[in-house]
């Protein structure tokens, strides 16, 4: 088991993404990188905000860390949420589309191109499902 937003989670994470055919056919045209930013639940004790750094080029994950420092990079995308709700898409309890469109996760970045490629974005969340994850 990997704790959930780990760099050991993130080294798995970019396994799965690359040991994947259905995911590396589905996205054989997207090129894109993103911030995606768990944040602490609100109402809760301060818990650590957790920037993980994905790369995606072509059907591979060239690059997937946790990063410190939200300016070491300027990816096309920014997706954030509380650490809740990326449970919740990890455990495949929501679509992440359906997690953009109601605000459970908030995106930065062409939604357009994002809505062109929902059967990556799902079979990317099928990636993260198959880490062993614990939360």
């Amino acid at each position: 088991m990997f704790p959930f937003a780990t760099p050991a989670w993130a080294t798995a994470l970019q396994a799965a993404i690359n040991a994947s055919v259905t995911y590396r056919e589905a996205a054989r045209a997207w090129e894109g990188d993103f911030w995606f930013i768990v944040e602490p639940a609100r109402g809760e004790p301060a818990g650590e905000r957790v920037l993980i750094y994905v790369d995606l080029w072509h059907g591979a994950c060239r690059l997937c860390e946790v990063a410190t420092d939200e300016s070491q990079r300027a990816p096309e995308f920014r997706i954030s949420g509380e650490r809740k709700n990326w449970q919740r898409i990890v455990a495949r309890e929501i679509d992440p589309i359906r997690a953009l469109m109601t605000g459970s996760l908030k995106l930065k970045g062409n939604m357009a191109k994002v809505m062109r490629n929902v059967k990556a974005a799902q079979e990317l969340v099928l990636c993260a499902a198959a880490v062993p994850t614990q939360f």
